[in-house]
């Protein structure tokens, strides 16, 4: 294993202890496994926080170029930092500000999307990632089951109500669609694996 990943493991473990979202090891692990399995040459990130996650991902697949978006000015500039200090700026793109008005913009297409952001908003980008998304691609919305509240097997705070009915419609919206091939798993807070049919 490349020694960067020592050193981006720590710095998970400090994004962790604060405000800064990162995605738990669990997703991390299954992630990397399916950018190995499939060797994707672009990557899309929606929610990238501080580049941790993009950084992991570009130094397991050593040829691929990614591109990230990321609202927070803050997590933006330590994501640039980030990218520097493992070596993988050259292959990765940083977008700052709302997701729903950048993916519109952005061409081509993506072998793999990470889905990541606020979860909200995941219905209102749904079409882009399809769009995006190369045919037999995989699309990873990750955080679908949010502590067991939205399968219902753990009661939802009433100040969650609003967020889980968005993260169970947009669930439909993946089974639903003819195009995508969608399996649930349960992997840190529940992730969606969505292939597009070719």
């Amino acid at each position: 294993m490349d020694e960067r990943f020592s050193e981006l493991y720590a710095l998970r473990e400090e994004a962790k202890k604060g405000r800064d979202p990162t995605c738990p090891d669990e997703t991390l692990a299954y992630l990397l496994a399916a950018v190995q399995k499939r060797r994707p040459s672009r990557i899309l990130e929606i929610g990238a926080a501080e580049g941790l996650t993009s950084c992991a991902m570009l130094l397991t697949a050593p040829k691929a170029h990614l591109t990230a978006i990321e609202l927070d000015a803050e997590r933006a500039q330590r994501a640039r930092e980030n990218f520097r200090r493992f070596g993988v700026e050259e292959r990765a793109v940083l977008h700052e500000g709302d997701a729903g008005e950048i993916l519109p913009l952005l061409n081509g297409e993506y072998d793999l999307i990470f889905l990541d952001g606020p979860k909200v908003q995941y219905r209102r980008y749904l079409a882009d990632c399809k769009r995006l998304l190369k045919k037999g691609g995989v699309l990873l919305s990750d955080d679908v089951l949010l502590f067991g509240w939205v399968d219902g097997s753990v009661p939802v705070p009433p100040k969650r109500r609003m967020l889980v009915e968005h993260i169970r419609e947009y669930l439909e919206l993946l089974k639903g669609d003819p195009d995508l091939e969608t399996e649930v798993l349960p992997v840190g807070e529940g992730l969606a694996m969505s292939v597009k049919k070719g």
